[in-house]
């Protein structure tokens, strides 16, 4: 039963990412993969929030294979993440791919610490 959970919150976190990297990529004119940064920072912010909620008994196992491995999973993309910051690299934007790196791992940490806090406050 734990692989289906894992496939179904797969299944929902792969559109959303997709559809959620479209929509945030065609509002900015830039090459800056600001789609992936936002689907990896808001997968941390709900991981986080996820954890804190396992931590405090507010939700069991099922939930986090569901949200944590299967949506969470799906939705963030470090194989996306690492082959849009070469690709800055390989076109001369070196500012942007280090700001990308830099910018990813402190928004990625932070977000995650957030939502354990959050967690943390509402659950106790």
């Amino acid at each position: 039963m734990n692989w289906l959970l894992v496939l179904l919150g797969g299944a929902v976190g792969a559109p959303v990412r997709y559809l959620t990297d479209r929509a945030v990529q065609a509002r900015h004119d830039t090459v800056f993969p600001w789609g992936t940064f936002t689907v990896n920072v808001v997968g941390s912010l709900v991981l986080g929030a996820l954890t804190g909620a396992v931590l405090a008994g507010a939700v069991g196992a099922e939930a986090q294979l569901l949200l944590g491995t299967g949506f969470c999973g799906a939705l963030t993309t470090y194989s996306t993440f690492s082959y849009e910051t070469l690709r800055l690299a390989e076109a001369g934007a070196l500012f942007l791919a280090v700001a990308n790196v830099a910018a990813s791992v402190v928004a990625g940490l932070g977000a995650v610490f957030i939502g354990f806090a959050l967690a943390e406050a509402v659950l106790g």
